[in-house]
C-alpha cells in the first residue's frame, strides 16, 4: 500500500470518527444542535437583510423593516424542524409569498429546503406533493408579478433544487432504514441464538436426567434384589451369599462406569485421553451387544428372563441401539419392582419391515398409573426421536402380567 493510499484511508477513518461523534452529540443534545443551526441561518438571513438582498431583487425599494421581518420569518421556524417539519414549511410559505410578491426575492427563501429535507426524511413521502405546492406557489406568483425576470430563471432552478434535496433526503432515509433493519435483524438473531442455546441446554438436561433415571433406577433395583437374595441365603448357603455380593459389586461398577461416561458431557473442557485414563472413562454407551450382560444381571437379581430373536437381524445405528437397550432396561426394572414373586419375563426382538421389541411378564398386572412417570415418558421420548412408538399396559386376558412394546420404523440408508 502506497503512502497516498494510507493517508487517504486514515483521512476517511478520521472523517467517519468525526461524523460519528457529531451524530452522537446530536442524539444526546438535539436542542443544542437545533439552536446552533437555527442561530446560523438567522445570522445569515439578517446579514443578507442589511443590503445584500438588493443585488438579486426585482424591486430593491422594499422597506428594510419588512425585509428584516421576512428574514426572521424564514429562519426562526427552523428551531422546530425535527418535530413539525411540515408545519415549519407552512409557516415559511407566507413569508416566501410576500418576498416574491414584493420583488425582494430574498436569498433566505432557500432556507425552506432545510424543512424540505426534514419532511422527506421524517414524514411519509406523499407529503412531498404538498411540499412542492408550498414551494411552487410563491415562485409562480413572483414570475407573474415581475415578468422582467424570465420565468425559467425564477421557476426552474428552485424546482431543480427541490428535486435534488428530496432525492438526497430519500437516499439518506433509505440508508437509515436499511441500517435500522440490519440492527433489528441482528437483534432478532441474537435473541434466537439465546433461545436456541436455552432450548439446547434444556434438551441436554432432559437427556441427562433420562439417562440417569435409566441407569440408577435399573441398577439399584438389581442391587436391591441381589441384596435381598443374599440376606436370605446367608444363613443356609454362604456360597450363594458370596455370589450375590460379587454380583452386587459387578452391577455397582457397571453403574459407575455408565455414570462416568454420562457425566463426562458436563465437563467444561474436553480433556484428551491420558495414560492414566481408566476403561470406565473411555467405555462407550451400551448397545444391543450388551443386552446379554443386562439380562444376566436381571436374572441374578431373581427374575427369570428369556430372550428370543425373530427374523434376520439388521444393523441398527448407535442411537437406535441405545434407545432399544434403555427401553428393555426400563421394562425389566419395572418388572423387578412391581411384578411380584415368582414372575418371569420374555423379551422378543422381531426384525421385519420394522423393528419390534416386546417385553412381557407373568406378574400381577399393575394399574396404568403405576408406570406413568419419568420411566414411561423417557421410553416414549426415546422412541419418538427415531419416529417410533411405545405402548405399555396389561396383557389381554386370559394372560396376566404387563406388556411393553417398542416399534421402530425401518432405518433409511444414508
Amino acid at each position: 500500500m502506497s503512502s497516498q493510499e494510507g493517508g487517504a484511508r486514515s483521512m476517511t477513518v478520521h472523517l467517519h470518527a468525526v461524523l460519528h461523534r457529531v451524530r452522537d452529540f446530536d442524539r444526546r443534545r438535539p436542542l443544542v444542535w437545533d439552536i446552533l443551526l437555527t442561530g446560523l441561518f438567522v445570522t445569515a438571513a439578517l446579514t443578507d437583510a442589511r443590503g445584500g438582498w438588493r443585488n438579486v431583487a426585482a424591486d430593491p425599494h422594499v422597506p428594510p423593516l419588512l425585509i428584516a421581518a421576512l428574514s426572521l420569518g424564514l429562519s426562526l421556524p427552523l428551531l422546530w424542524r425535527r418535530r413539525h417539519p411540515l408545519a415549519v414549511l407552512t409557516a415559511m410559505a407566507p413569508c416566501a409569498l410576500v418576498s416574491h410578491w414584493t420583488g425582494a426575492m430574498l436569498q433566505a427563501t432557500f432556507i425552506q429546503y432545510v424543512a424540505v429535507y426534514n419532511i422527506a426524511v421524517r414524514l411519509p413521502l406523499r407529503h412531498l406533493w404538498w411540499t412542492a405546492a408550498l414551494l411552487a406557489g410563491p415562485l409562480a406568483v413572483g414570475a407573474a408579478r415581475h415578468p422582467r425576470v424570465s420565468w425559467d430563471q425564477q421557476l426552474v432552478p428552485p424546482l431543480l433544487a427541490f428535486a435534488l434535496v428530496a432525492l438526497a433526503a430519500i437516499a439518506v432515509r433509505t440508508r437509515r432504514d436499511y441500517t435500522a433493519s440490519l440492527v433489528e435483524r441482528a437483534r432478532r438473531l441474537e435473541v434466537e441464538r439465546d433461545q436456541q442455546a436455552r432450548l439446547a441446554a434444556a434438551a441436554e438436561r432432559t437427556r441427562i436426567a433420562r439417562e440417569m433415571h435409566d441407569i440408577i433406577g435399573h441398577n439399584l433395583s438389581v442391587i436391591t434384589g441381589l441384596a435381598d437374595g443374599g440376606r436370605y441365603a446367608a444363613a443356609k448357603s454362604p456360597e450363594r451369599a458370596a455370589q450375590a455380593l460379587e454380583a452386587i459389586s459387578t452391577t455397582s461398577r457397571q453403574a459407575l462406569t455408565e455414570l462416568r461416561h454420562l457425566l463426562g458431557v458436563l465437563r467444561e473442557h474436553d480433556r484428551p485421553p491420558t495414560p492414566a485414563a481408566t476403561p470406565a472413562e473411555l467405555s462407550p454407551q451400551p448397545a444391543l451387544t450388551d443386552l446379554d450382560v443386562l439380562v444376566d444381571g436381571v436374572r441374578a437379581a431373581g427374575l427369570p428372563v428369556d430372550v428370543a430373536v425373530h427374523g434376520t437381524p439388521v444393523p441398527l445405528s448407535q442411537g437406535r441401539q441405545l434407545a432399544v437397550y434403555r427401553v428393555i432396561q426400563e421394562a425389566l426394572t419395572n418388572t423387578l419392582k412391581h411384578a411380584g414373586p415368582h414372575a418371569t419375563a420374555d423379551v422378543d426382538l422381531t426384525y421385519t419391515d420394522r423393528f419390534t421389541v416386546t417385553i412381557t411378564d407373568t406378574g400381577t398386572a399393575r394399574p396404568v398409573g403405576t408406570t406413568v412417570g419419568r420411566g414411561l415418558t423417557g421410553m416414549r421420548e426415546r422412541a419418538a426421536l427415531y419416529g417410533g412408538t411405545v405402548e405399555a399396559g396389561p396383557q389381554q386376558p386370559p394372560a396376566t402380567g404387563w406388556r411393553v412394546q417398542l416399534l421402530l420404523p425401518k432405518e433409511n440408508p444414508q
